[in-house]
């Protein structure tokens, strides 16, 4: 048997901002975005040279939805972005105003840095050792 993880949903305010913000500013590919009524939209993005995971971005529908974005995970970072090269990665993010959290630190497991989307979501940017 073999199984992957296809997409996990990040709840947005909107779709085009995220949209905007997630391939203008992280290179991230929009692979799908369908429309699926109703204002719905199928929305697909995934870092560049990736065959993993994808995020769908998921409009907020109602208010429960409207109160959980940027806390989706109660607090804790609940994204991973994994890069090759986390120095050129870094400082292209601060150069397109990714809000980081924390200067860069080294990790038995790798460099990392803790970073916020402007929805408030927390990421780490990470190079594995």
């Amino acid at each position: 048997m073999r199984q992957n993880l296809h997409a996990a949903t990040l709840v947005v305010p909107d779709y085009d901002a995220a949209i905007s913000f997630y391939t203008e500013t992280l290179h991230f590919d929009l692979t799908a975005d369908i429309d699926l009524g109703q204002g719905k939209r199928w929305v697909l993005v995934t870092p560049p040279g990736s065959d993993g995971c994808a995020l769908l971005l998921a409009r907020a529908a109602d208010g429960d939805q409207q109160a959980a974005i940027g806390n989706q995970t109660g607090g804790r970072v609940g994204f991973f972005l994994q890069t090759d090269d986390f120095e050129r990665d870094h400082a292209d993010m601060v150069s397109r105003n990714v809000h980081f959290e924390e200067p860069p630190r080294r990790e038995s497991y790798g460099l990392v840095a803790v970073w916020r989307d402007p929805f408030g979501n927390r990421w780490d940017l990470i190079q594995f050792s």
